[in-house]
């Protein structure tokens, strides 16, 4: 797992303001909590050992038969769970189009699966992190004709006004492994809930590396709630990216600072002097203030962070605080 991840804010003291992150930080969580509260008392048995009463929901909803998705503990689970089954499937030379999240690469290391450009799986992060580009359906689908397989992360696929791959497109293909998150659509990193999409053949292998009672009795039933009642972190995505629009325009109109174009809610940035861990530390002990510092994902460099857009008001605060440290960093 790397070193130095978003959201450490344990580190600090006096956090009010968190960018740090790619969740959004206002979702509205009051209604699954009172729902959760009702629902705590399933604690008391075990769960199912396979959540299939929620696959089997998620496949209605998203139009797909229940044998193609795979309910998981977290993105992350996925993740470890896919690499392992291409392992035991004798497909060892993988591709990870960097700079991207680094547990897809720590995944493939563990199992022994060496990484080059002539591979028979390509991993991809759409939209990327830490980037924030993200790639059209109709290019997905170009890539997937000409790889063995294609594993797209589709964690952030709720904020972003692109057009992805949609699941029934990735069944019918064959050769596309979806991973999908609850965490991030939803703001919930503390209970791990992710989904994998794909044709039975990878599912049926799945299931047979999958560990019984991964996902525990309440994250079963958040996502049971979230599927009935479209529960999402954000109600109003489209206003939600303009504001990330915005924000990204103030922070590139500081003297100092690069901003990448994203297609999502966050967004890499660059300085031309001093480095990424200085302004965190500077941001974090003078107000409160938390950012990504991005150097630790291969091919970026100490001078990258990233930020997740949050409310107006916060996010002004950052320019504002940004502004003013900038050019005290070191040269």
């Amino acid at each position: 797992m790397i070193a130095g991840h978003g959201d450490d804010i344990h580190e600090y003291e006096g956090i009010t303001m968190n960018f740090s992150s790619n969740i959004y930080a206002h979702a509205n969580l009051q209604p699954l909590l009172e729902h959760l509260r009702k629902r705590v008392g399933l604690i008391a048995n075990y769960p199912e050992p396979e959540p299939r009463s929620l696959e089997v929901k998620l496949a209605a909803r998203l139009g797909v038969p229940a044998e193609c998705v795979v309910v998981t503990n977290g993105a992350t689970d996925a993740i470890y769970l896919i690499a392992e089954t291409l392992y035991r499937r004798g497909l060892v030379r993988q591709r990870i189009m960097r700079p991207t999240f680094a547990e897809y690469e720590d995944a493939c290391l563990a199992m022994g699966i060496s990484l080059d450009d002539s591979a028979d799986v390509v991993w991809l992060c759409n939209p990327n992190n830490p980037t924030g580009n993200a790639v059209e359906s109709s290019e997905l689908t170009r890539m997937a004709t000409k790889e063995r397989l294609l594993v797209v992360d589709q964690s952030y696929g709720l904020f972003t006004d692109v057009e992805e791959l949609s699941a029934k497109d990735a069944v019918a293909m064959g050769n596309v492994i979806q991973i999908h998150s609850m965490t991030k659509s939803c703001s919930i990193p503390g209970l791990r809930l992710g989904y994998v999409v794909a044709a039975r053949e990878w599912t049926e292998e799945l299931r047979k590396r999958l560990r019984p009672w991964a996902v525990n009795a309440l994250a079963i039933e958040a996502g049971h709630y979230i599927v009935d009642n479209g529960f999402h972190a954000v109600d109003n995505v489209e206003a939600y990216l303009k504001e990330t629009q915005r924000l990204l325009g103030k922070l590139n109109e500081i003297e100092g600072i690069c901003v990448e174009p994203t297609r999502t809610n966050f967004m890499l940035c660059r300085l031309l002097h001093g480095t990424a861990a200085e302004l965190k530390h500077r941001l974090a002990t003078q107000y409160g203030i938390l950012i990504r510092d991005a150097s630790n994902f291969k091919g970026l460099t100490p001078q990258h962070f990233r930020v997740a857009a949050q409310s107006r008001e916060e996010n002004d605060a950052l320019v504002e605080a940004i502004m003013e440290q900038v050019d005290k960093l070191t040269s």
